[in-house]
């Protein structure tokens, strides 16, 4: 069968210690990834070393904008995103064009019917059959 594959890939964009792996390295990673094929980024960072720098909320942002504005591929964001307008913020704004949510969803696995009540789009939330009586 004939065609292309679509990919994506999770990137660790820069792991925040001198003479280690660069913002600047990784937009050229991207860019050849992209002409393998690659058609989304999901911006992370280096875990040893991030968490006792960056505890601010969206702080992977900068990365997935640089992507997008660098290279033209698409991008996905993670990184202390727990709030319904931060992630609705970041797409609409453009900096991002997924939010991926891992340990907030952990935390509280209702998140998606919270944030669509916050951003007054519950009524577009519909449960499962089997869960209908209990929404």
């Amino acid at each position: 069968m004939a065609g292309t594959l679509a990919a994506d890939g999770r990137l660790s964009c820069t792991d925040w210690v001198e003479g280690g792996w660069t913002i600047d390295e990784s937009v050229e990673l991207v860019r050849r990834l992209k002409n393998e094929g690659v058609d989304l980024i999901d911006c992370s960072s280096g875990g040893g070393v991030h968490a006792r720098r960056c505890r601010q909320p969206r702080f992977h942002v900068p990365f997935a904008e640089r992507f997008k504005r660098e290279t033209g591929i698409a991008s996905a964001v993670v990184g202390l995103i727990t709030q319904p307008a931060q992630a609705d913020e970041i797409v609409r704004a453009g900096k991002a064009d997924l939010v991926l949510l891992a340990r907030e969803m952990l935390r509280d696995p209702n998140w998606p019917l919270r944030a669509a009540r916050a951003l007054d789009h519950a009524d577009a939330v519909k449960p499962p059959s089997q869960y209908a009586r209990a929404w």
